[in-house]
């Protein structure tokens, strides 16, 4: 083990050193690129968003169509229910005059 440290000298450390740091600026490059990577895709993430906001605004528009029409059909629903009360008692009012109409007869 000795001959190994006695061979490390000065100069070798140093060349040892530059390489590192070398070759850390290229990680350090490559982190660089990873970090504008992710800038444009929290760009692509506003817009994502952006466009889901008006997508809940559309969607707000139908809900708000949508109570319309509900209250819509509760009305003719009960336009239906009045409407068969009123004719069964005409039916049932028509049915009693013909009764009577039949028993004055006989």
């Amino acid at each position: 083990m000795e001959t190994v440290r006695e061979s490390w000298t000065d100069e070798r450390l140093d060349e040892f050193g530059k390489r590192i740091d070398e070759r850390f600026d290229r990680v350090d490059e490559r982190f660089d690129e990873v970090d504008r990577r992710f800038e444009q895709v929290d760009k692509r993430f506003e817009q994502v968003d952006k466009r889901f906001e008006q997508v809940d605004k559309r969607f707000e528009q139908v809900d708000v169509r949508l109570e319309r029409i509900d209250g819509r059909i509760d009305s003719v629903g009960r336009a239906i229910v009045f409407g068969s009360i009123a004719l069964s008692s005409t039916m049932i009012a028509g049915f009693g005059a013909m009764a009577a109409v039949i028993a004055t007869k006989l």
